[in-house]
Parts: structure tokens; C-alpha cells; sequence
């Protein structure tokens, strides 16, 4: 059986010279790997973490490693590959969605909300320094976690009063929270540890010593 569907990549394993596994969120089937063909001479550039992609699923019911074919990117994403601080934002989303969120899980409405954040950043055109720490509060929320300051005090520390503005705020209004470059790298570590906790599964991200650097 073919169904139509799309994919956003959080990550890729390469198997042979020729094929690749794509860890992936799908509407459909939440977070699955899937495997497919890379063209001869490279054509790399269409699995980058976070791409959203059109695709083609063919179903065996003797494997669960599905194969997929008829690849194409749904959006451009021109700002998002462009930009140097975009691109590790996006590198550590799709980090932390891979280690977040477990294969066979199907949150509802994970696939759509993820869409939604990765087309946001794309269009934001100034002041997303903060983006990473607004993206992992809401995936808390889209998890089912519902974050409070309350549910937020044993692990904000010192940096409580800023968490809960960054709480209250709306989204535009949390863009623009300021924030040294240390105490956003010490608030994404404390909001980590509180994903790690409640997803009962370690979450690292490498990707956030490049923001360190990026937004001091």
C-alpha cells in the first residue's frame, strides 16, 4: 500500500553508499524511520534536519522499516539554510526533537505545531535570539507537560523571574525578553533538564554550544 504524506527530518543514518534512513515526524505515523535512496552524486541537501518533505510511503508489512520515495521539499526554507544563526537554531530543534520524542510516538498535533515553529523561524526577519527558548517551552506544552513556573521552580534556579516572564509573555513579546548570551544558554539547559525529566529520557543537546557562540 502507497500513501501520500509528508515528513519533517529530525535526522539521518547513512547505510551503504546508496541508501539512508530518514528519522522523521509524519501526521500520519508520528515519529518513524523510514529508508530511501540517495541519487548517485550526492543530493544530500534535501535531508537536512527540520526539511519538511513531501513523500511517498510504501507499507510492508514485513518490515518496519518502511521505504519512501517521490522526495520533494514542500517549502523552500530559504532563510532558514542562509542565515548561520537560523541554521543552528534549526540544528538544535531538530536535536531536540530527535532525542525528545521516542520511535512509535504520536503525539497529537506534534507534527502540525512543529511545522507551524519551523516556518515561523524561517520568516522572522530580526530579534529571534530568544526562538529556542520559546520553541522548548511549547514543545513541553504540545507534549502534554503543560510547564508552569511552578512546575519550573526546581529547575530555574536563579533564573525563576526570568522564566516566568518568559512564561507570561506572548509570543512576540518573548522574542524580545532580554538576555545575555550566558543566561539564555544557562535557561535552555535548566528547560532541558525539564523536558529530560518528564520525557523520563536524557536530553543533550551539542548544537547549544553554537548558540553560546551565535548570541552572546
Amino acid at each position: 500500500m502507497v500513501h501520500r504524506t509528508q515528513l519533517i527530518i529530525l535526522n539521518t543514518t547513512k547505510v551503504g553508499e546508496r541508501s539512508l534512513v530518514l528519522h522523521a515526524l509524519s501526521p500520519d505515523w508520528g515519529r518513524r524511520s523510514f529508508i530511501t535512496s540517495v541519487p548517485k552524486g550526492g543530493g544530500m541537501a534535501l535531508f537536512q534536519p527540520l526539511g519538511i518533505l513531501d513523500a511517498e510511503v510504501v507499507e510492508n508489512p514485513k518490515s518496519d522499516l518502511w521505504r519512501v520515495h517521490g522526495l520533494s521539499a514542500k517549502y523552500p526554507l530559504v532563510s532558514l539554510r542562509t542565515s548561520a544563526s537560523k541554521n543552528a537554531i534549526s540544528l538544535f530543534m531538530s536535536e531536540v526533537l530527535y532525542r525528545a520524542v521516542r520511535e512509535g510516538g504520536r503525539e497529537e498535533g506534534l507534527f502540525e505545531w512543529c511545522e507551524r515553529a519551523i516556518l515561523t523561524l524561517d520568516a522572522l526577519e530580526g530579534d529571534y535570539a530568544n526562538y529556542h527558548l520559546r520553541f522548548l517551552l511549547e514543545l513541553a506544552a504540545t507534549l502534554g507537560f503543560s510547564p508552569s513556573w511552578e512546575d519550573l521552580a526546581p529547575f530555574a534556579g536563579e533564573h525563576l523571574a526570568r522564566v516566568r516572564e518568559l512564561l507570561r509573555a506572548d509570543f512576540g513579546a518573548s522574542l524580545l525578553v532580554p538576555l545575555s548570551g550566558e543566561v539564555r544558554n544557562e535557561i535552555a539547559e535548566l528547560l532541558l533538564c525539564y523536558l529530560s525529566f518528564h520525557s523520563e529520557s536524557r536530553i543533550e543537546a551539542r548544537s547549544l554550544r553554537v548558540l553560546r557562540e551565535l548570541f552572546r
